[in-house]
């Protein structure tokens, strides 16, 4: 009997329980990506803010428990879709993939990599969050290696809150951005921010690359599992960007 599983490839997402854009917005840009299923485990998070509750939503062992579940499905790849180590340090991100393994990777780590192919220094930074969660999250990028001249955040708690921020409010904060000079790329930090499409529209009307997270973790995801994210087209350059 034929194996109706062959030839597919199947994509693991963790994911922050109280995140409701991140799932349907990867869906809808694998919509016409033959042979890629997307499956997805959550972690508890309803909160994003710098104190000592809210750090613990991100600790290792949730995570690595959501993603031992995703294993039972045999998933060629698992990808944190979510961005937190953007403000506790990317040594979050990079423990979780230490322990993984090789075919893991999380937005953020996929952000960079991205930036760092494109040899940018300069960044625009736009967000959702709070003033002190927005100040550590350039202090992250600044270890780093980038420079945030230009920025924009919402000042918004979340975390299921960001999904609220309609696209045309991320559009305008992004072409706002643009508009400053000397910018080597912008990042859309934050997976529960409806960003992947203003962001592919902004970079297509300025010429800045304009990298939403949502977006770099399908991109670090369908690389990990072999799958050419070049087949993700309309959405952008960050998905023809090779590493």
């Amino acid at each position: 009997m034929r194996d109706a599983t062959a030839g597919i490839r199947r994509i693991g997402m963790l994911l922050p329980s109280s995140n409701s854009v991140a799932e349907p917005l990867t869906q809808e840009m694998l919509r016409d990506v033959p042979g890629v299923t997307l499956h997805i485990a959550r972690f508890r998070v309803t909160r994003l803010d710098t104190s000592a509750e809210a750090l613990a939503q991100f600790r290792l062992e949730p995570l690595l428990a959501a993603a031992d579940l995703l294993r039972d499905a045999h998933v060629h790849a698992i990808c944190l879709n979510a961005t937190a180590a953007c403000y506790t340090g990317m040594a979050h991100d990079r423990a979780l993939t230490a322990a993984l393994g090789p075919d893991s990777d999380t937005a953020m780590l996929a952000l960079l990599d991205q930036l760092r192919a494109r040899r940018a220094r300069r960044i625009g930074l736009l967000t959702p969050f709070l003033d002190e969660v927005q100040e550590a999250t350039i202090r992250t990028l600044g270890e780093e290696g980038f420079t945030v001249a230009a920025e924009h955040h919402f000042n918004d708690p979340g975390n299921f809150s960001f999904g609220r921020i309609p696209e045309e409010a991320i559009e305008e904060a992004l072409r706002q951005l643009a508009r400053h000079p000397g910018l080597d790329a912008i990042a859309v930090i934050s997976t529960g921010l409806r960003g992947p499409r203003p962001a592919a529209r902004v970079e297509a009307e300025t010429g800045i690359p304009c990298l939403d997270t949502i977006a770099t973790a399908l991109w670090g995801a369908l690389r990990r599992a072999g799958v050419d994210p070049a087949l993700v087209r309309g959405w952008g350059s960050v998905f023809t960007q090779r590493p």
